[in-house]
């Protein structure tokens, strides 16, 4: 790096001092946002949100986000208040959106696994808060910011430069969920030496081939409890199959003569007691074959794809015949037994009782915002309803990717036109109010987050445009993609002009929420100015020039790098001769004792 002499007066120049102006008449390098389109959010350490509001109107946003994103919080302000800021949003003109409590909608938990009964009761809140959140603008559709998930360890994905297929597959780490019980399994690639294959190399198994054999060893160790009891019940009645049939003739001949079983047994000869109990032991096996082989059929069922399900239904039918043709024949009993539990043991039934917790988070958490939707729409009559928007949480947790967003809208919808046509409503018209009501919110800050695991920057931008035709609200924050830091935009590495470029239309037009906690935290300041700078947004709302991000030229901000200095000083220190110059230069301008040009350090 070139040093440079201060000492002579040619290296020192007027950039140093006074950056000058920009031309009104080239625009900013950067992409621009309208100022119109950008909001606050509200302290959300607060349920005074009155105040907040009052204080955040002062800025000049158009936009305040109210951010109840505690639930104690959220449940601590006062409807009087909800009505009073809507008051207050009439008076001023500015627009109110709400980001609801951050909570956990799926109803899993990575203790203790899934639970229905949870998840209903995340439903119940979702649709409370959605009815709440009206107060604040009854005549007209607020967004309401929900987040996808909360507190679900997400699985790990290789960023998509490094995955080649099904040699490394799309995981780093994947979290596996047992769709029965709820159960966590994380399954991380491996290396498996096997005999008879390449030991130097040894087989690489991705989690997504890890999740196919986990599926299958569970499947085939239920399959074998069961298959165990069937063979059992088949000897005892193979070894003993003439003394069983001697048996139970001369049994059933008493029985029609009205003789009690209990008589019935002392008459028998030890021979035939054996023989009695040999049939009774294998009768227990088959009643447990029975309900094993029924608990299975039911899992497979349930769990299985609709190529699977039609499979099960031809073995369903199947079944049913054989047992019709048996009547109370033990032999024959058996013998349909062991058919019915031969068919389940086929790799082709095996159910996917193990997915990916995105798969399965997706389910839970759209049953509940699709429900928790149709329900206040149902409570309002279809008029004036809030607008569910879900976000992407900080990349790591559940159902933070674009892709994951994309499906969790498109499920909510899907189950939104479910309850709707249930009651009558066409599909054609469900589908429009679904669509209307339930989008995306996409938190640029959250998705940068990507960068800890590997991914580019190319490849975070790349995130946008899977979600990019659902997105409704956009929340801005800036961070370093570590941390879940958030700091006005341009003052960590978040690459916003791409993002917005990948959102499009419905980006640019969507509201943009200014999430900046570190900034109101360490600096104590609204961060409106300085992301104004950042996106370079027009001064003026015919998009024209000049700029905010010229604003460094008109007067100095935070983000000028010098802070404030007056042009006048280039005059003074550069003006008409030497005279103005201080007496330590040689001119004749009194000189400022203790300033730089004493010679001496500041006093």
């Amino acid at each position: 790096m070139e040093k440079r002499n201060y000492s002579s007066s040619s290296d020192y120049g007027i950039s140093d001092i006074y950056q000058g102006s920009y031309s009104s008449l080239i625009p900013p390098s950067n992409n621009y946002i309208t100022t119109g389109s950008i909001g606050m959010t509200t302290d959300p350490r607060t349920a005074n949100i009155l105040q907040e509001v009052s204080s955040k109107l002062s800025a000049g946003t158009k936009h305040i986000e109210i951010e109840a994103v505690t639930p104690e919080i959220f449940d601590s302000i006062p409807k009087q208040q909800l009505k009073e800021v809507h008051r207050l949003s009439k008076l001023t003109g500015i627009d109110v959106s709400m980001h609801a409590p951050v909570m956990n909608v799926s109803g899993i938990d990575s203790r203790n696994g899934f639970s229905e009964s949870e998840r209903e009761i995340a439903e119940r809140k979702v649709t409370e808060i959605l009815l709440r959140a009206k107060e604040l603008n009854p005549d007209g559709n607020i967004p309401v910011n929900f987040h996808s998930a909360e507190g679900i360890p997400g699985s790990q994905f290789l960023p998509p430069s490094k995955r080649k297929g099904k040699e490394t597959g799309d995981y780093r780490t994947m979290i596996a969920v047992n769709s029965e019980s709820g159960r966590l399994v994380p399954l991380q690639a491996e290396t498996k030496y096997y005999p008879g294959e390449n030991l130097e190399k040894g087989r690489n198994e991705t989690p997504e081939k890890r999740l196919d054999i986990l599926n299958a060893s569970e499947w085939d160790n239920s399959i074998n409890q069961v298959f165990f009891n069937q063979e059992r019940a088949q000897e005892i009645l193979g070894k003993n199959q003439v003394q069983i049939q001697q048996v139970l003739g001369s049994i059933n001949e008493m029985k029609n003569q009205g003789i009690s079983e209990k008589e019935i047994f002392k008459t028998l000869s030890p021979e035939q007691r054996h023989a009695w109990l040999n049939f009774e032991a294998a009768k227990n096996y088959l009643q447990d074959v029975h309900q094993q082989a029924n608990g299975l059929f039911s899992k497979a069922y349930e769990f299985g794809t609709d190529e699977q399900k039609h499979k099960l239904k031809e073995i369903s039918e199947e079944f049913g015949e054989n047992l019709n043709k048996t009547g109370n024949n033990p032999f024959a009993m058996a013998e349909s037994m062991k058919q019915l539990v031969n068919e389940l043991k086929d790799p082709k039934i095996t159910p996917k009782m193990y997915v990916s917790i995105e798969e399965f988070a997706t389910d839970k958490s759209s049953s509940t915002f699709g429900n928790a939707a149709y329900k206040a729409y149902k409570e309002l009559k279809g008029k004036n309803v809030p607008i569910m928007v879900i976000e992407n949480p900080p990349a790591g947790f559940a159902l933070s990717t674009g892709k994951d967003i994309r499906n969790i809208v498109e499920a909510s919808r899907k189950k939104f036109v479910e309850n709707a046509t249930k009651d009558g409503m066409s599909e054609s018209h469900a589908e429009k109010e679904a669509e209307k009501l339930i989008g995306a919110t996409w938190d640029v800050g959250h998705i940068n987050m990507l960068r800890r695991v590997g991914y580019s920057e190319e490849e975070i931008v790349k995130e946008a445009e899977e979600v990019a035709p659902y997105v409704k609200h956009v929340h801005l924050s800036d961070n370093f993609g570590f941390e879940h830091t958030e700091l006005p935009m341009g003052m960590g590495n978040v690459p916003l002009k791409e993002i917005m470029e990948k959102l499009g239309e419905k980006g640019f037009d969507a509201r943009k929420i200014i999430e900046a906690s570190g900034w109101w935290q360490h600096f104590k300041g609204p961060p409106l100015q300085e992301t104004l700078e950042a996106v370079g947004s027009p001064v003026y709302s015919m998009k024209m020039a000049p700029y905010w991000s010229q604003a460094p030229g008109l007067y100095q901000g935070y983000l000028s790098g010098i802070g404030q200095s007056f042009p006048q000083i280039n005059y003074e220190t550069f003006g008409g001769s030497f005279s103005r110059l201080p007496p330590e230069l040689g001119g004749n301008m009194q000189g400022a004792t203790g300033s730089r040009m004493s010679g001496r350090g500041m006093e």
